[in-house]
């Protein structure tokens, strides 16, 4: 894998959310402002790196679909798009099986791959989906996440570029989920433990739980 971009930005925690959510959001890691000016600065970095190159953009769903967009409407190169859908189930929250739910449809043989994910932590679904597709030819891959979580990392797996260095949060908002809520938040924020910690043994909350 190439080296990767260090250019990070840092996540520093701001002020309490809006107070509709305050009984489930602990705090505002990351603002708007913050998401909108890093996005646009990844995807000026992207756009350099590809410039001339066939490129298809891989996105894992469906926690990268805000994200996703916003990097699109900066990216002014030539492009493909292709989705990988893929689950994490276990019986905390860890990860404890994978399975996917799409694969891909572009061929993307001898293009350059570009494989985009919202938060990147143990490192188990990237580091799978990452050898998945290297079967597959490509002329090389490189990884994009919004948020990196390096305290949790497990796989031997880094990312070409990175918005945010976060701790070790249960995050929310902007595309990343808890049972599939949340993913309308306009930022990322902090979500209060007793939301996660609640007893609960539906497939649909540990399929949300962090560990990728």
């Amino acid at each position: 894998m190439d080296k990767p971009d260090r250019k990070k930005g840092n996540a520093r925690r701001s002020p309490k959310p809006p107070p509709h959510w305050r009984d489930d959001i602990e705090s505002v890691l990351i603002s708007p402002e913050s998401l909108a000016r890093r996005v646009q600065s990844l995807a000026r970095q992207i756009e350099k790196d590809f410039i001339g190159r066939d490129l298809v953009i891989v996105a894992l769903l469906n926690g990268t679909v805000v994200f996703l967009a916003d990097l699109l409407r900066g990216l002014s190169l030539p492009l493909r798009l292709d989705f990988i859908g893929v689950s994490s189930y276990g019986i905390s929250t860890g990860s404890d099986e994978l399975v996917f739910t799409k694969e891909l449809r572009l061929d993307v043989r001898g293009r350059d791959v570009l494989l985009v994910d919202d938060i990147l932590d143990t490192g188990k679904t990237l580091a799978r989906v990452t050898a998945n597709l290297r079967q597959l030819g490509p002329r090389r891959i490189k990884i994009c996440v919004l948020l990196d979580k390096p305290s949790r990392r497990v796989e031997k797996i880094e990312p070409d570029y990175v918005g945010f260095t976060i701790p070790n949060h249960f995050v929310v908002g902007y595309g990343l989920d808890y049972a599939e809520r949340y993913r309308n938040l306009p930022f990322v924020g902090v979500l209060r433990p007793e939301i996660y910690e609640q007893p609960d043994s539906t497939s649909e909350k540990k399929a949300s739980a962090p560990g990728r």
